[in-house]
């Protein structure tokens, strides 16, 4: 089924699908009008809908009386210092979004972001901080549960035989972390084997989080512990999806903007992601920003080829351990 707008009489009304594309009489007053497919209708009515919604959320943020403003202010340092980004939904709103929505749709890229993707109320933020700081040791945790979700198992075991006792008490913490924060549903800490058995949950944002999304929510709080600190204004998402004016879609995994201008784009791959190199080379260049701007973050990346790679390429590469560091050349 089609769908017939008249600029002229206003009538919107059904047409066969074949006649989309096409222009007609008008069935109620004459005049030519243009008929649409309806998703294609339907898609440019929730643009013109979405660009009102936050066009009203600015001018009610204008309209606010500078008595309140002052208010809201006074405080010094700003209301950003007293929010603990480990445990808000603070940045889950539209009106936090709304600086990237207008970054984006300048450039005629349209977006379309999970505002709940920035609430750190839960417990992800915590356990994927955990993982950044001590990859290296916690690394074989998640290779088997991943590996374990995906042959469909419902547990995984870790030995801990081989590892030092500084390791095995790490591994011990963390597993027990997990259990604490329902990311398993069981944690045994089998000591006359010297294991630890885990009870994996089903739960798909469980599965995606081991699956590589916790290198996200480690970026994420990496970015905004940095801003905080430096007390810079910012907006910021993650998993943000865009679609190109060709129809390209891509997913951004984490996007700041920093005082309203500074873009930050951030890849994560906690996997493969060398295929993928000419994609985000594309994806930079039609963002326009500069290669320092662009950075990919590999999980476990050396120091040393993430040197090498950024020298190589118009992209800056890092690792969970020196993105902080890798900000600091930025804003």
């Amino acid at each position: 089924m089609a769908i017939v707008r008249c600029n002229k009489c206003t009538l919107l009304a059904e047409q066969p699908e074949g006649l989309a594309g096409q222009s007609i009489a008008c069935p109620k007053c004459g005049a030519q009008a243009a008929v649409y497919p309806t998703l294609f209708f339907i898609e440019k009515l929730l643009d013109k809908y979405f660009d009102a919604q936050r066009e009203l959320i600015r001018l009610k943020s204008a309209a606010t009386p500078v008595k309140a403003i002052e208010a809201k202010t006074s405080a010094s340092p700003p209301v950003m210092a007293d929010i603990d980004l480990a445990n808000t939904d603070f940045l889950a709103n539209e009106l936090q979004h709304g600086p990237i929505y207008d970054w984006f749709h300048k450039k005629q890229i349209k977006v379309q972001a999970n505002l709940r993707s920035v609430d750190t109320s839960g417990f992800f933020d915590e356990v994927a901080e955990a993982i950044g700081e001590k990859l290296n040791v916690l690394k074989e945790v998640l290779e088997r549960i991943r590996w374990s979700q995906q042959k469909e198992h419902t547990s995984a075991t870790i030995n801990l035989d081989k590892k030092s006792p500084e390791d095995a008490k790490a591994i011990s913490a963390f597993c027990q972390q997990l259990y604490d924060f329902s990311f398993v549903a069981k944690c045994f800490h089998n000591k006359p084997e010297n294991n630890v058995r885990l009870i994996l949950q089903t739960a798909p944002a469980i599965r995606n989080f081991f699956n590589g999304e916790w290198l996200e929510w480690h970026a994420l709080m990496t970015c905004l512990r940095y801003a905080k600190e430096r007390n810079r204004r910012f907006s910021c998402t993650r998993g943000l999806n865009i679609t190109l004016n060709n129809g390209d879609p891509y997913e951004i995994d984490v996007f700041m903007l920093i005082d309203g201008t500074t873009p930050i784009c951030i890849e994560c791959k906690s996997g493969e992601f060398r295929q993928n190199i000419d994609r985000y080379l594309a994806l930079r260049k039609r963002l326009g920003i500069e290669g320092r701007q662009f950075v990919m973050c590999i999980a476990g990346l050396s120091d040393e080829n993430a040197k090498a790679f950024t020298a190589m390429y118009d992209l800056t590469f890092t690792n969970e351990r020196t993105l902080a560091e890798r900000l600091t050349r930025l804003f």
